[in-house]
């Protein structure tokens, strides 16, 4: 009968030493070759009449080897969920030499692993934390600029000869090149449509003019402001955050210029825009307005909250890791083999993602935190709305009713969209917790300390 013996190598570190008796591995060997005689197809005899001893000769050194593993496989497994041992990753092998297994001599055998343990630990108390809720009120100027921004967008668009204004629209195609112009051979190609204000002011006037098929040369990071930047890179598939694909020039070239007849402020653009909130005034759409830009700016401030109890929690919550035997892990994991230096390089990366893992873990089981089906099917819903750009849709249609139904059957959706609204019902249960101080702060200010900790990290 297999015994499983436990010994302390180190903090949070222990060696379990798996020894197994032949009566545990035997029987199951003797069954497998037999089933191999039965199987085998071997010149010379008809099939399942090949001698014992010859499938034995054959097989029997690898059918051991799968037995014995498989039995000791079995026995670790029952051990560690009897036990209710909470262990990191996988048990790694100690000394583990399968070559001197004797298919002809069975006996009892001993194997070593090692095993990282869980820690206990206390969360950090966020009520005794410094948490500060940024208010940004909405300004005319805001309002005035998402009006236009609706205007636009719901507008009809005409072709016109050249570029005359900020107004105007482009249709480009970015071409990367160097700063003379000429193209570079497989470098990135990207059609785009924007506004001519979306340039940088030093940019634009030497827009005025331009016609169809007329080309520029840009530097990124000349040729546009932060948040345009940012937007455009995103979509030349760059890393906004990488000052070398800021510099990149590109060779653009207009397709098209078209201008914007902007959507009448009137009771037949509110319904469209806003279908069962019966808004029939300016003044009253303009009240919407002002609303759906102060949900936004208050759902930016929920979340840089959620930011900072992660960080107050990453920070305050004291976790001791088995740092020896992580440090092993990390060195038998990947497709290629990690030296000791880039492991001791990744290492606080990696421990500090796995403290949050553990953190996060608590505080599901410790509050019950659930997600459920509607949850996903509401997340399914928004993302299908944002898409469009719509809002105050009636959602009981059929057509959304059906693309709801058919992202419940995509598993990768699923598995997406359950992380993700664990994780933010982890931090709303973290934002009711915080005792936050509330702080007035323009749309500037509270994008720029946004824009500050984006680049920190």
């Amino acid at each position: 009968m297999a015994t499983i013996t436990k010994e302390n190598i180190g903090l949070q570190h222990d060696k379990l030493i798996v020894l197994i008796d032949k009566s545990d591995y035997l029987p199951a060997f003797e069954k497998a070759l037999k089933d191999h005689s039965k199987k085998a197809n071997i010149p010379g005899f008809r099939k399942g009449m090949v001698p014992a001893g010859l499938i034995k000769k054959m097989y029997g050194s690898s059918v051991l080897t799968d037995e014995v593993l498989r039995t000791v496989d079995r026995e670790l497994n029952t051990y560690l969920q009897n036990e209710k041992l909470e262990i990191f990753a996988q048990p790694l092998p100690l000394d583990f030499n399968i070559q001197n297994l004797d298919v002809n001599n069975p006996v009892d055998y001993s194997f070593s692993f090692e095993v990282g343990l869980k820690p206990e630990f206390e969360l950090a108390d966020l009520s005794k934390g410094n948490f500060t809720r940024y208010k940004v009120e909405a300004t005319e100027e805001m309002i005035n600029a998402d009006v236009e921004r609706l205007q636009n967008r719901s507008g009809n668009m005409k072709d016109v000869e050249e570029v005359n204004g900020d107004e105007n629209v482009l249709n480009v195609n970015f071409i990367e090149a160097d700063a003379d112009g000429n193209e570079l051979e497989g470098g990135i190609t990207k059609d785009n449509s924007l506004l001519v204000k979306y340039f940088s002011e030093s940019t634009r006037p030497n827009l005025i003019g331009k016609k169809v098929a007329d080309s520029f040369i840009i530097q990124l990071k000349e040729a546009f402001d932060v948040k345009e930047r940012e937007w455009i890179m995103g979509d030349l598939g760059l890393n906004k955050d990488e000052s070398a694909d800021a510099e990149k020039y590109f060779k653009v070239v207009i397709t098209k210029v078209g201008l914007v007849e902007k959507k009448e402020l009137n009771e037949e653009f509110f319904n469209q825009l806003y279908p069962n909130l019966n808004i029939k005034t300016e003044e009253d759409f303009r009240n919407q307005v002002k609303t759906e830009i102060e949900k936004y700016w208050d759902s930016q401030a929920a979340n840089q909250v959620h930011d900072q109890v992660y960080h107050y929690l990453l920070e305050n919550t004291n976790i001791v890791f088995p740092e020896n035997f992580l440090k092993k892990w990390m060195l038998s994991q990947g497709e290629t083999t990690k030296t000791e230096e880039q492991v001791e390089k990744e290492f606080p990366s990696f421990t500090n993602q796995l403290k949050w893992t553990l953190i996060a873990e608590k505080l599901v089981n410790e509050n019950d935190i659930q997600v459920n089906p509607d949850d996903i099917r509401n997340l399914a819903k928004q993302q299908l709305f944002g898409y469009m750009g719509m809002s105050g849709m009636d959602e009981e249609q059929d057509w959304i009713k059906d693309y709801v139904d058919k992202m419940m059957k995509d598993k990768k959706f699923v598995e997406d969209a359950y992380h993700r609204i664990q994780t933010q019902k982890i931090f709303e249960w973290g934002e009711g917790k915080v005792n936050a101080t509330d702080k007035k702060i323009s749309g500037d200010e509270f994008t720029k300390i946004i824009e500050v900790h984006n680049h920190h990290h």
